[in-house]
């Protein structure tokens, strides 16, 4: 059986539900028999993508696992913040022909909505590596 190797990506900001997420996802990823092989922690989800870049470039690296928080703010900054970052995560995958995952909540959640989903994190992880099963 092979073991997957995967990168996590983990934006600071709203560290309080981003560390539940981490959580979650690596102990997700030891129940599906991944390896969490790096944690790169970034400030916040629009500043990803250069991480993301970095463990793409790893030949030891199988798929990325973004995680994130984004809660909505009294102007529509949360949507430009989750829009950019998702393109350009798009973009990476498809470039380096590697698994990237979004578990990133948001835009457009409260606080309180933004804990009922910090399960984001196991559902990017379960995706990444069934991607690389199936890929």
């Amino acid at each position: 059986m092979m073991t997957i190797n995967l990168g996590f990506v983990i934006a600071e900001f709203n560290r309080d539900l981003t560390y539940q997420m981490e959580l979650l996802g690596e102990e997700h990823a030891k129940f599906l028999g991944a390896t969490v092989k790096e944690k790169i922690l970034v400030p916040g989800v629009y500043d990803m993508p250069l991480a993301i870049k970095k463990l793409c470039k790893r030949e030891d690296i199988d798929a990325i696992v973004t995680i994130g928080s984004v809660i909505e703010g009294a102007t529509k900054h949360d949507e430009i913040v989750v829009q950019h970052a998702a393109r350009k995560i798009t973009d990476l995958s498809l470039e380096y022909e590697k698994p990237i995952t979004l578990g990133i909540a948001g835009p457009g959640m409260s606080r309180m909505e933004a804990h009922e989903r910090v399960d984001y994190a196991k559902r990017a992880v379960e995706a990444a590596v069934k991607l690389v099963k199936r890929l």
